[in-house]
């Protein structure tokens, strides 16, 4: 059985879900996109290649079986893109819940089934049809759940609203010994450099007590502050508009002191290293064309 425990973002990883990008499928028609990011590359033909995927998620395998993580692989679907492990679940403390996805992604959960029938059964939750919840807008930091959601009336009318109001209330409801926070984030059908399209678009903490952070990335400005208030603005990175388009805060922490990031993130990584943090640098800017980068590519099951 997999014992899962996961309290926060940055305690040593043990064991993960890592996303496949083998037989990823052709590249999307503009009606396929679920994002802007990704219909701005499909119309100006840089939609990233297969090929230059696979080395990329590689490269991010070889930084895990450095580290000794213990790397689960979802069984392959054909002709289909599996890189984004966190869309699909989450597991806060001991427990596992499946995030009720875009309906055409539903086969993306069938395909971790050999990981999740190695959990006790009574671990692994299903929320109702009406709750939304995708894994990138659940940000775990000890006592508190930070939740990126989207409280405009037009909801609905959002692909790129990933996380609704019901969805805040189950998690609240799940875990009433934590602390739930939610955010109101900025979304756009059309330009992605205005589109938070989860939390960790904007926001992810480092470390034992700092942050990368997006300010413009927050419908409220309250909610910006909140963080700044828990965290101190001292401990923030403060990511320009052009840097959280290119995912800046979605770097991915091995433990306290060692975070993965794209290799040409060179403000942040400086930023990191001046911190004291041990960078593992890679090339992941064509994944990033889909907006999504390394906290999106994985699931995390055990930490320390």
């Amino acid at each position: 059985m997999l014992q899962l425990n996961v309290q926060n973002e940055t305690s040593r990883l043990r064991a993960v879900v890592l996303g496949l990008a083998i037989n990823n499928g052709p590249t999307p028609t503009i009606e396929e996109a679920y994002d802007p990011k990704s219909l701005e590359h499909i119309l100006a033909g840089t939609y990233p290649l297969e090929s230059d995927m696979v080395k990329e998620m590689e490269a991010f395998s070889a930084v895990f079986q450095k580290y000794n993580v213990t790397v689960f692989r979802p069984h392959l679907i054909e002709n289909y893109n599996q890189i984004f492990a966190r869309d699909i679940g989450f597991v806060i403390d001991d427990i596992f819940v499946k995030a009720n996805i875009l309906p055409d992604r539903e086969r993306e959960l069938d395909a971790i089934n050999y990981i999740t029938d190695q959990i006790d059964p009574i671990k692994v939750i299903r929320p109702p049809e009406e709750v939304h919840i995708e894994g990138g807008d659940v940000m775990l930091w000890n006592d508190y759940i930070f939740m990126g959601t989207y409280k405009g009336s037009d909801y609905k009318d959002y692909i790129t609203a990933r996380t609704n109001w019901q969805g805040v209330e189950f998690i609240r409801n799940l875990f009433p010994n934590k602390i739930v926070k939610e955010f109101d984030l900025v979304k756009s059908k059309i330009e992605a450099r205005d589109n938070a399209l989860h939390l960790d678009c904007c926001f992810q903490p480092v470390g034992v007590d700092k942050g990368i952070i997006y300010k413009q990335g927050f419908r409220e400005e309250s909610d910006y502050l909140f963080l700044v208030k828990l965290f101190g603005k001292e401990n923030l990175f403060h990511i320009k508009r052009n840097e959280m388009y290119n995912m800046n805060s979605n770097v991915f922490s091995l433990a306290p002191n060692v975070v993965v990031s794209e290799r040409k993130f060179k403000r942040l990584n400086k930023w990191l290293r001046e911190n004291e943090f041990t960078v593992e640098e890679i090339p992941y800017a064509e994944i990033a064309k889909q907006e999504g980068l390394l906290r999106c590519s994985t699931l995390p099951l055990i930490r320390d």
